[in-house]
């Protein structure tokens, strides 16, 4: 619990977490003024845009992840998401990365959220710590993804 008198500005969201809200929103006008005319190739060119911000090691992550999705699940479609790159299916979120950075967390996250075809029996994990990918690490990740995807 929060200390409100120790932090009388606290009003129930981190900064990154009002930053992250923001970017929420501009993404929203920016896909209200795109409308019909929106393709893969500008969702895809605003997340690679966005991992090219990104401080290393954060930004090597990243590329390689977006490099396993978009070979592992092609139909996917890159999108940002509270200024994360995000991958959607029918436009819907299925997995998106966090970098470390984003949240001053000690590593980054690859995650699922719901409409990610995960389920296994009546628990599962939705999202990994990432600290850095191995052969086998995007292995898993490509299986994942393509099981998330279908």
């Amino acid at each position: 619990m929060v200390n409100e008198k120790a932090d009388p500005k606290f009003d129930g969201f981190t900064d990154e977490e009002r930053a992250a809200m923001k970017e929420h929103a501009r993404e929203l006008k920016t896909a209200a003024r795109r409308g019909s005319r929106a393709t893969k190739a500008d969702g895809e060119r605003d997340v690679l845009a966005k991992i090219a911000e990104m401080a290393e090691p954060d930004r090597v992550l990243a590329e390689r992840v977006h490099d396993v999705i978009t070979a592992a699940a092609p139909h996917l479609v890159p999108k940002l998401w509270y200024g994360m790159p995000a991958y959607a299916k029918d436009g819907k979120v299925v997995c998106f990365f966090q970098s470390a950075q984003k949240f001053k967390a000690r590593y980054a996250t690859l995650g699922f959220n719901d409409a990610a075809a995960l389920d296994d029996g009546t628990m599962w994990p939705t999202s990994f710590a990432l600290t850095e990918l191995t052969a086998a690490n995007e292995a898993t990740i490509g299986e994942l993804v393509k099981r998330a995807a279908r």
